[in-house]
């Protein structure tokens, strides 16, 4: 038995960081019922990478979507309105992310959803809160990361802003959503009441960040300094932490003891021994990895070093990762099928629990695929 089994979770949510916090809570066992407008359905149906579809809902969808149910209603019709609001008497839980006024003008506000079903947990997402200047400003992904800064802590010190290849603000969000529902279920449980979870794309993405902007408050202000070509990878480690190529490809390597690594690699750096100096001069220290590095194969460093206990690894694409054989012996990914019989291969849940992985079969749903389903079960 998953941990949550038993629960439903109504999600008026579109895009990423919501139907993320959902995905989570249905691979934990909840019962997650999108709630979509009819036809087209959320937006993010429409939102593709790569320009990939199934069933004319994007792969994107499908990836942030599984393991769900679909009930199409129109918030604007009092019908189904009224439809929505019997669903909310018996739900456990309901996430969404309109920007703020949108749930006033539908009447469900947290307040009024109160009086509907007491002990709700009405959990919300916006991009920069509910009040002040900001409120009503697309909370996107992009913009979220460069408003907050994080787009100069990768790359290197002669590049411009780097942001990163995925919806890192997102998807923080929803894993933090996620553990501000758990934390309401068990303040619910104690106290018999409906909780408020809030979140912001804004306030997560700065969490995310605490080491990196506790350093910039308590170092005089000093911004973030990357480093040079020569294996930077962390804007606030000294060397030798960074990525290095070699004859056919790349090396990663981590923290360590310098001068035993540079005996390792057959590099005297003796004159680096002071540990501020690997910091001033991370980057002279790194070139000179970088130049030995070079010389061999990725393999024959990785045999080496782990030989003598340091902390390496090559640097892999998804070509690489899907062929290694922890891929299989972990069980990373599984396969789901949809309501046609269509077979996708995604990736699942990191938890496991009682030694098992946490796993479904279920793809996303179509647009109200399960509006007869529900309406017998709740409405009925």
């Amino acid at each position: 038995m998953k941990p949550l089994e038993g629960l439903v979770v109504l999600e008026f949510c579109q895009f990423l960081a919501g139907p993320s916090a959902g995905l989570k809570l249905a691979d934990l066992g909840a019962r997650v019922i999108k709630i979509e407008r009819p036809i087209k359905g959320e937006a993010c149906r429409q939102l593709s990478i790569k320009d990939l579809f199934v069933d004319d809902s994007s792969l994107l969808f499908h990836t942030i979507n599984r393991n769900k149910e679909s009930f199409a209603a129109d918030l604007k019709n009092p019908e189904d309105l009224i439809l929505v609001k019997k669903l909310i008497e018996k739900a456990d839980i309901m996430t969404h992310n309109f920007r703020p006024g949108v749930m006033e003008k539908i009447g469900l506000t947290f307040d009024e959803t109160l009086k509907i079903n007491s002990k709700i947990i009405y959990a919300t997402v916006t991009g920069y809160g509910n009040e002040g200047p900001w409120a009503k400003k697309p909370g996107q992904d992009l913009l979220v990361q460069s408003l907050s800064g994080l787009s100069w802590l990768s790359g290197t010190k002669d590049q411009g802003p780097v942001p990163f290849g995925i919806s890192v603000a997102d998807l923080m969000c929803g894993n933090h959503l996620t553990q501000g529902i758990l934390a309401a279920l068990l303040k619910r449980a104690k106290t018999q009441k409906g909780v408020l979870v809030e979140l912001s794309l804004l306030e997560s993405i700065l969490d995310v960040q605490f080491e990196a902007i506790t350093s910039y408050l308590n170092d005089g202000g000093q911004l973030p300094e990357r480093g040079s070509e020569k294996g930077s990878a962390h804007a606030f480690l000294s060397a030798p932490y960074g990525v290095y190529k070699t004859t056919n490809g790349y090396l990663a390597l981590a923290m360590g003891d310098l001068l035993f690594i540079g005996k390792t690699l057959g590099i005297d750096l003796n004159e680096y021994a002071d540990k501020h100096v690997q910091f001033s001069k991370r980057d002279e220290i790194r070139e000179k990895l970088a130049n030995q590095i070079k010389t061999q194969s990725a393999d024959y460093w990785v045999a080496l070093l782990n030989k003598n206990g340091i902390w390496c690894g090559k640097v892999n694409n998804y070509q690489d990762l899907d062929q290694h054989a922890f891929v299989k012996d972990l069980q990373l990914k599984q396969v789901v099928k949809n309501s046609q019989g269509k077979i996708l291969t995604t990736t699942r849940s990191p938890i496991q629990l009682d030694g098992k992985v946490l796993t479904s079969e279920k793809a996303a749903p179509k647009v109200g695929e399960h509006n007869s389903q529900i309406h017998e079960q709740f409405l009925s």
